[in-house]
C-alpha cells in the first residue's frame, strides 16, 4: 500500500521576538515587532513520531508542524508543535540510524549535527542533565561522559540519543541556544518514512522551548481553512477578542500520576445539545493518585475522555442523533482503537453536521463547544456496503489506555487558545481564524 499523502494546512505564525536569547532566556523587549513564518497541519503516517506512553499513536495523525532553522549554518527542520511535551527533539543523521531516519535524511528533514559549528553535546555534570521533569530522567554515558535521553513508547519500543544544545532561529530574531534531544535511533521502520523530523516541546517543564525562551504567554488559532490560522509567541493584548479564562489546575502536593508541567484545567461538566450529562464531579476530577487530570494538548489530534464520562457522552449522543444517523453497531470496530461511536453515511455524502447536537466542555470560567464538522470524522478506507463510516471525534481514554482527559487540537479549530503562564490560566474565545488573522495584521 502506498504511503498516505501529506495533508498540509498553511497557518501563519507571528512571533513576538525578544532580545537576543541565551540558554536561560531573557524577558521580551517592550514593543518588540512580531515576525512571521509558516505553521502547518500535516498528516503523519503511523509510528513516524515517537510518543511517550501518555500519547496515543495515531494511525492517521494530523499534527501541527512548524519549520525552524537550527545550527550554524542553519539547517531547515520540521517540528511538531506540542503543548503536551517538554523535551524538544530532532532526528539526527548519524552513521548508524534506522530506516526511518534514513528516509528523513533523504527528504532533507533530519538534522546533521556534524555540519553545525554551534552544536554541543551536554556533559553529564550539567544542570540540564539533572532535570527531573522528564518522564525518564536523563542518564550519563560513562564512556563519553555525555548526557543521554530516552523516550519510551506504548508498545515497549524506545528511542534514545544525546542531550545537546544548538542555536534555533525563530523568524529573523537573534538565535536562541536551546537544549534538545538529538535522537540517534528512530521509532519506526515502516516503509511509510517520516513526515517530520522533530518535536517542539511547549509545556511548562524546565527543558521545554517555552521555558528556555522565557516565553510567558503564547496563543494560537487553528483554522479549518488553508491559510487563515495564526500563532503568537509572546505578549499581545487583543482588544477585539474577549477571552474567557480558566485557571491552570495544580494540586498542592505532588501526586504520582499527575503531570505537573502539563496545561491542566478543571473539567466541571459536559453538555450534549442543551442537556448536561449526569456525570459525578468526582469522575471529572483527579483522584488521590493524580490520575484523571484534564490537559489541553496541541500534540494530540482528538479529545479523549475517561471511561465513565465517555460512556455517558456516547449514550446521549447516540440517543439525540438516532433520528439523523444510523449507528454503526459494530462492537468489534474502533477507529484508532479508541473512537467507537460511529455511524453509517452513504458514500459520497456528508453527515448532516448542522443538525447534530453540539458537545460542550464546561470549565471553571470558560467553555469549549464542539459543533458542526468537528463532531464527526470520516474513517479513511472504511466502508460498510455502499456506506462510509464516520466516528464521533471523542475517544475512550480507557481503550488507549490513558489516565487523563486530553483535549486535542481538532476541537481547538476556530478557537483562540491563550496560554498565560504569568497569571496561571488558559483563555478561550470562539473566533473565525481568518477574521482574527486579518484584524491582528492591522494591529501589528
Amino acid at each position: 500500500m502506498p504511503p498516505p499523502l501529506l495533508v498540509c494546512l498553511l497557518l501563519v505564525l507571528l512571533v513576538a521576538v525578544p532580545r537576543p536569547w541565551s540558554v536561560a532566556g531573557e524577558p521580551p523587549r517592550p514593543g518588540a515587532r512580531p515576525r512571521a513564518f509558516p505553521l502547518r497541519a500535516r498528516q503523519v503516517p503511523a509510528g513516524a513520531l515517537p510518543r511517550p506512553p501518555s500519547k496515543l499513536r495515531f494511525h492517521h495523525n494530523v499534527s501541527l508542524t512548524v519549520s525552524l532553522a537550527v545550527g550554524t549554518p542553519p539547517q531547515n527542520v520540521t517540528m511538531v508543535l506540542d503543548t503536551g511535551s517538554e523535551l524538544s527533539w530532532l532526528l539526527c543523521a548519524t552513521a548508524r540510524q534506522g530506516s526511518a531516519a534514513a528516509g528523513a535524511a533523504a527528504m532533507g528533514e533530519s538534522f546533521r549535527p556534524r555540519a553545525s559549528a554551534t552544536f554541543a553535546a551536554v556533559p553529564c555534570g550539567s544542570a540540564q542533565c539533572s532535570s527531573r521533569d522528564l518522564p525518564a530522567p536523563p542518564s550519563c554515558d560513562g564512556a563519553s561522559r555525555q548526557c543521554r535521553v530516552s523516550l519510551s513508547y506504548a508498545d515497549g519500543s524506545a528511542s534514545d540519543g544525546a542531550l545537546a544544545t544548538d542555536v534555533f532561529a525563530v523568524g529573523d530574531a537573534p538565535p536562541l541556544r536551546s537544549a534538545f534531544g538529538c535522537m540517534s535511533t528512530a521509532y519506526d521502520s515502516s516503509p511509510d518514512g517520516v513526515a517530520t523530523a522533530g518535536l517542539l516541546g511547549m509545556n511548562r517543564g524546565t527543558l521545554s522551548f517555552v521555558t528556555q525562551a522565557s516565553t510567558r504567554r503564547f496563543s494560537y488559532c487553528i483554522s479549518d481553512r488553508d491559510d487563515a490560522g495564526v500563532l503568537l509567541l509572546g505578549h499581545s493584548d487583543l482588544p477585539f477578542l474577549p477571552l474567557n479564562y480558566t485557571p491552570l489546575y495544580q494540586p498542592t502536593l505532588p501526586l504520582p500520576y499527575f503531570d505537573r508541567v502539563a496545561y491542566s484545567v478543571q473539567l466541571l461538566g459536559i453538555r450534549v445539545g442543551g442537556k448536561p450529562l449526569p456525570i459525578p464531579a468526582s469522575v471529572l476530577a483527579p483522584d488521590h493518585t493524580g490520575a484523571g487530570q484534564t490537559m489541553v494538548d496541541s500534540g494530540t489530534q482528538f479529545t479523549f475522555l475517561l471511561g465513565d464520562a465517555y460512556s455517558a457522552l456516547k449514550a446521549e449522543f447516540l440517543k439525540q442523533t438516532k433520528p439523523l444517523l444510523p449507528a454503526l453497531d459494530d462492537p468489534s470496530f474502533a477507529f484508532q482503537e479508541a473512537l467507537d461511536t460511529c455511524f453509517h453515511v452513504p458514500a459520497g455524502r456528508s453527515p448532516p453536521s448542522a443538525r447534530l447536537p453540539p458537545v460542550t466542555l464546561m470549565f471553571n470560567g470558560a467553555e469549549m463547544s464542539v459543533a458542526g464538522d468537528r463532531l464527526l470524522y470520516k474513517v479513511p478506507g472504511e466502508h460498510r456496503g455502499a456506506d462510509g463510516v464516520w466516528c464521533l471525534t471523542f475517544g475512550n481514554a480507557d481503550m488507549v489506555p490513558l489516565t487523563a482527559y486530553v483535549i486535542g487540537h481538532h476541537h481547538q479549530m476556530n478557537l483562540w487558545v491563550e496560554y498565560d503562564l504569568e497569571r496561571g490560566r488558559v483563555g478561550l474565545a470562539p473566533v473565525k481564524c481568518d477574521v482574527a488573522s486579518e484584524r491582528l495584521g492591522l494591529m501589528l
